[in-house]
């Protein structure tokens, strides 16, 4: 991606993510006398502290703005999102057995699974609280409407990861795209962009965004950021994208490269492929890894991958054009920057 568009989202981002950051920071408790409870205040803004992309508190903001609302009114919201992807991405982290986040150990490598999750239970509380706090800025029923909202991003983060686990658990290969693009649309699209654009346009009180259409179009938006992370997971630079490389492979992810392979190759590739993919992570060795990069090479999944991706973009950016906003024409085109990036990013 160019280095101009890099410099445009980051200036994009930056002035919301450090409103976002200093309220987070206030909220969370710093210290406390006994040990063991500031070592859980210590674990609660670790991923906080560490470098992200702060996507979605921007999404949410400039989705407000579009919609013509006080960009002030959207903060709190937005560090509720914030709050959201740090805790749920500790428990994500755990579930997957990962080894890095944002470029450093998870959480539950430096301090052990029991206290990692009991931290990340501790996030989700102070994001509720973050939440109620709305009351003092928002009417009572638009916060009712924001905390419907989230409670449904929950239920449909964890069914989605709830899927991606039991195929996981099960053995389960024999899915199609479909499958894949299911659980996509649930782990991850509905809560990195449909949320926040249906509440900007909450918080800016427009009644005139439909919900099907922000549906629509944050759905096959957050699908295709989905596919570009798979991506990256293979083939990213592991400084940038700040995650383990090829560690979807060592924990035998479903992910649509896995699927395309599976249905192109033939039955001896199938079968190597499937006697590597179906160990568990301490058993898969570097040199396994590499082979199934080869059979992705061999079937051309990854580039099937990338442009699966690049059509929903394409579809994701048609049903934005689409779309009404009464509001600031310079967020609609920082919003088509953001969306650009997210589809085309390198970390």
């Amino acid at each position: 991606m160019p280095d101009n568009i890099v410099k445009s989202v980051n200036g994009i981002t930056s002035e919301i993510k450090e409103e976002v950051d200093r309220l987070i920071f206030s909220s969370l408790p710093t210290s406390h006398p006994v040990k063991e409870i500031q070592l859980l205040y210590d674990m609660m803004r670790e991923y906080p502290s560490r470098t992200g992309k702060g996507l979605r508190p921007t999404l949410c903001v400039l989705f407000c703005q579009a919609f013509g609302g006080d960009r002030n009114l959207a903060i709190p919201t937005a560090a509720a999102l914030e709050l959201f992807q740090n805790w749920i991405v500790i428990h994500d982290d755990i579930e997957d057995q990962s080894e890095l986040r944002r470029g450093k150990p998870a959480l539950h490598q430096e301090h052990g699974i029991a206290l990692a999750i009991n931290a990340g239970d501790a996030l989700a509380g102070r994001m509720w609280e973050m939440l109620l706090s709305n009351c003092k800025i928002l009417d009572e029923r638009v916060v009712l409407q924001l905390f419907s909202l989230f409670l449904e991003m929950l239920n449909r983060t964890t069914s989605g990861q709830h899927i991606e686990l039991s195929w996981v658990e099960n053995g389960r290969w024999d899915l199609n795209e479909e499958d894949y693009m299911n659980m996509c649309r649930n782990k991850t699209a509905y809560y990195t962009c449909v949320v926040p654009m249906v509440a900007g346009a909450l918080i800016a009180s427009y009644d005139g965004a439909s919900k099907d259409n922000s549906e629509r179009f944050g759905l096959n938006l957050g699908t295709a950021f989905q596919i570009r992370d798979d991506i990256l997971n293979l083939v990213g630079d592991e400084a940038k994208y700040g995650k383990e490389i090829l560690g979807d492979i060592f924990e035998g992810k479903r992910t649509l490269m896995v699927i395309h392979c599976l249905q192109h190759a033939s039955d001896e590739d199938k079968q190597g492929f499937l006697s590597i993919m179906s160990k568990s992570r301490h058993k898969k060795s570097e040199s396994d890894v590499y082979k199934i990069m080869e059979y992705f090479e061999k079937y051309g999944s990854i580039g099937y991958a990338r442009n699966s991706a690049n059509s929903l973009a394409k579809l994701a950016k048609k049903q934005f054009e689409e779309m009404t906003f009464p509001g600031s024409t310079e967020a609609v085109d920082n919003l088509r920057t953001l969306i650009d990036f997210m589809v085309n990013r390198e970390r």
